[in-house]
């Protein structure tokens, strides 16, 4: 997958500088300092946190015994 992504002339080429010495590609360099697989991780917490807060929610509202008994099992456990 191909992205653009426009940065400051100078920027630029240090960056293709410092991709030579390193023997490194300019593609390998600006993924690792993107750090996007870094970044995406990190934030795929927020999906799973609003899942469990909906989840809770619909326990909350549901007054079944089994219902009951996860409500209070959640509350008591520290997320």
């Amino acid at each position: 997958m191909k992205a653009a992504v426009s940065i400051p002339d100078g920027l630029f080429a240090r960056a293709e500088r410092l991709a030579k010495r390193a023997r490194r590609s300019p593609s390998e360099l600006y993924a690792a300092a993107l750090a996007l697989d870094e970044y995406v991780a990190r934030h795929a917490l927020d999906e799973v946190t609003d899942t469990m807060n909906r989840v809770c929610f619909d326990v909350v509202e549901a007054t079944d015994f089994l219902t009951a008994a996860a409500r209070q099992t959640l509350h008591r456990v520290e997320w």
